[in-house]
């Protein structure tokens, strides 16, 4: 990819990429370093050549193997949320998918620990960070449920798909003070959510709106 294809023409141009950033402010996204981080990404390369037409639709894409490239309101909401209280350092994301919001997410914090199940999808990811330059981003394939463990306490952790409910291992790799955001529920009814851990036993849940998200599956793919 030479570097005109990266930065975008026409329909994936910054032009276009301002015309987004400009709905997010109007759908209530605040965070201005937030808001420049999603107009700055190249979502055009996170998805198939023959969809980069759509890049900078409010809309999720399709991104193969049954998954998804979220809708860029919802990443930024997500985004938004999990650094409501500052600066993290580490954050593990679960479900690393496209990578795109792993790139945004990776320009936010000191360093980012993503898993994702699906081996193919994990390495056009890689590639993607590689095309990028990013460089503080750890990659595991494994079932996302389980999190990772001995990387953590995490001060932050998202989950960019759905499952019935707050998966127990999660819970306990985030820090005291340390922010889950997850959307959780089944394929008709599913509620995004913000998990704080307040003390080593207590946890604060709120529901903050509705959401359709894949679902989160157990189990890896080679």
């Amino acid at each position: 990819m030479n570097k005109l294809q990266l930065q975008g023409i026409g329909m994936t141009s910054q032009r276009t990429r301002s015309r987004l950033v400009q709905r997010l402010k109007e759908q209530g996204i605040n965070d201005q370093q937030v808001l420049d981080i999603m107009g700055n990404t190249p979502r055009h390369i996170f998805i198939d050549e023959a969809l980069s037409h759509r890049a900078y639709e409010d809309t999720a894409l399709p991104i193969g193997f049954n998954q998804t490239i979220s809708q860029p309101y919802i990443v930024a909401r997500m985004t938004e949320i999990l650094m409501a209280e500052g600066p993290l350092e580490k954050v593990l994301e679960v479900g690393t998918g496209s990578g795109y919001q792993t790139t945004v997410l990776a320009q936010l914090v000191d360093k980012v620990f993503s898993v994702e199940r699906i081996k193919p999808l994990q390495e056009r990811a890689r590639q993607r960070f590689a095309l990028l330059k990013i460089r503080n981003v750890s990659l595991r394939h494994s079932d996302g449920g389980m999190g990772w463990a001995d990387r953590g306490p995490f001060d932050g952790i998202m989950v960019t798909a759905a499952p019935e409910e707050v998966p127990p291992e999660l819970l306990a790799q985030l820090s005291v003070g340390g922010r889950l955001v997850i959307p959780v529920g089944g394929t008709q009814n599913q509620q995004l959510k913000l998990v704080i851990r307040v003390t080593d036993t207590e946890y604060e849940t709120t529901v903050l709106e509705g959401v359709k998200f894949v679902p989160l599956l157990s189990g890896t793919i080679r």
